[in-house]
């Protein structure tokens, strides 16, 4: 028997060498880190600039500091994620992932990260729990293997043996919101940063009552693998962005949806107009003239994206008047994104850009409006929205049409089937009326001569699914 036993530690350890050594070994020589995550607007996702999403940006940024490319998959269900890391496909799941003793029982992990508090969630008008005794006999829905799941036969088996629910096979809790808004069900589990990011698209969901006992959220690594060193640099990283900010700001930029959008306030552009932007006024006028734009929509986008600020500067590195991009920057050969004639001029360029390679039978003004759209969510997600518009019997060269299923995006019952993916979609057609609003103002203000009517308030502009969605909250 101890025979035995040596020769499985040998063939362990000849493994090992086979393999290249440890976890951490391993994603340095092959210069590659593997992490699987789930498609969520707090997790993983793909905007007009390519990969997003906390999870993601933390995942780069722990590739980077190895000195390696990130390679990201995504699975659909919470099971597919441990599934990955059990047949060693995955470095590490890095997916929005509570710590609970089910799974530290089969899978290292992490330090903690990150801290989130369950939720339950109702539909306002309804029953209305406010403690686990009073959900007895109501229909609830958890996502299948989840924490919540966990909690729930936790409690079934202690206090409430006839607690019951149901499990969604899904790693998306907007199926949850979805069975909640459609009357499917009437209470949900969802975690803080995942019911926060997305109630404004469902704002007859409310909050029941919190459970009351903060998770850690924390990144899991393949059973069986030697991840000791591995664990110790990510325990170290973690610590280092801790300690400069840099998780607060990665927090508040992915969960607070946080990029400007607001509801508009009119007062304060006013107020922004007379005092900031005659310092750029001439500027942006010389370089509207260079693209053949009205100067007035290159200053209320400029304004939307900055509020004329040249040194505006996001968690994420977007930067500049018109805060762009790296990858914008170089694209539209921007060297100094500070630079506020350079990024203005790069702003327009990748405006026309977007507008010349838009299908040929959009017409202005809609054409405008969608290279907008497209400007702030990317040409696929657009198109992706042009095709739900299409499947849904409307034109999708209107704009009119296209924006009513712009938030259909960060709906799973839509993205789902979409090219592209979850995205922002409530957020887009936000940003383009708060840009046609601006403008309006502009145009007020300019032409006396023609005394145009006065200008339009945002709700004038906005079709009835956004008007619901409780814009504020954005």
């Amino acid at each position: 028997m101890r025979t035995l036993s040596v020769a499985c530690v040998l063939l362990v350890l000849l493994a090992a060498c086979a393999d290249g050594g440890d976890a951490l070994q391993q994603i340095q020589s092959r210069g590659e880190l593997k992490v699987i995550s789930r498609n969520s607007p707090t997790t993983f996702f793909t905007d007009r600039d390519g990969p997003t999403g906390f999870e993601y940006a933390l995942a780069e940024m722990l590739a980077q500091e190895l000195g390696v490319e990130l390679e990201l998959d995504s699975a659909f269900t919470l099971q597919g994620i441990f599934e990955s890391l059990r047949r060693g496909e995955a470095d590490l799941a890095a997916a929005g992932l509570t710590l609970t003793d089910e799974r530290a029982m089969q899978f290292p992990y992490s330090a903690s990260y990150y801290k989130l508090e369950p939720q339950i969630v109702y539909v306002a008008g309804t029953r209305r729990p406010r403690s686990i005794a009073k959900m007895l006999g109501m229909s609830i829905v958890v996502l299948a293997n989840s924490s919540h799941a966990e909690f729930l036969r936790g409690l079934q088996q202690t206090d409430y043996p006839q607690l019951e629910w149901r499990e969604i096979a899904s790693a998306d809790t907007m199926e949850l919101l979805e069975m909640l808004d459609t009357g499917e069900a009437e209470l949900a589990i969802i975690d803080s940063n995942e019911f926060s990011a997305q109630q404004s698209l469902y704002p007859r969901l409310k909050l029941a009552f919190k459970l009351g006992v903060e998770q850690d959220m924390v990144w899991y690594f393949p059973p069986g693998a030697d991840n000791t060193r591995l664990q110790a640099f990510i325990e170290e990283f973690f610590a280092r962005l801790a300690e400069d900010g840099t998780l607060a700001q990665l927090r508040e930029y992915h969960f607070g949806h946080t990029r400007g959008f607001s509801r508009i306030s009119s007062h304060t552009f006013t107020r922004k107009m007379r005092s900031t932007l005659p310092t750029y006024q001439k500027l942006i006028k010389q370089v509207a003239q260079e693209y053949q734009l009205d100067w007035r929509l290159l200053a209320a986008i400029a304004y939307q994206e900055s509020h004329w600020d040249p040194l505006a500067t996001s968690p994420t590195g977007v930067r500049g008047m018109m805060m762009l991009t790296l990858p914008t920057a170089k694209e539209t050969g921007v060297t100094d994104r500070l630079n506020p004639t350079q990024s203005l001029r790069g702003g327009a360029r990748y405006l026309k850009n977007l507008k010349r390679r838009l299908a040929k039978g959009i017409q202005d003004p809609d054409r405008t409006w969608f290279a907008l759209a497209a400007y702030n969510i990317g040409l696929g997600h657009l198109e992706d929205a042009r095709i739900i518009t299409q499947r849904q019997g409307g034109d999708p060269n209107r704009w009119q049409d296209v924006i009513e299923r712009l938030p259909l995006l960060q709906k799973s019952s839509h993205y789902k089937n979409t090219r592209y993916g979850y995205a922002r979609g409530v957020e887009a057609a936000t940003y383009v009326q708060n840009i046609r609003h601006y403008q309006n103002i502009l145009n007020w203000q300019d032409i006396s001569d023609n005394k145009p009517l006065p200008p339009v308030q945002v709700d004038d502009y906005l079709p009835n699914m956004l008007r619901d969605s409780n814009l504020s909250a954005l």
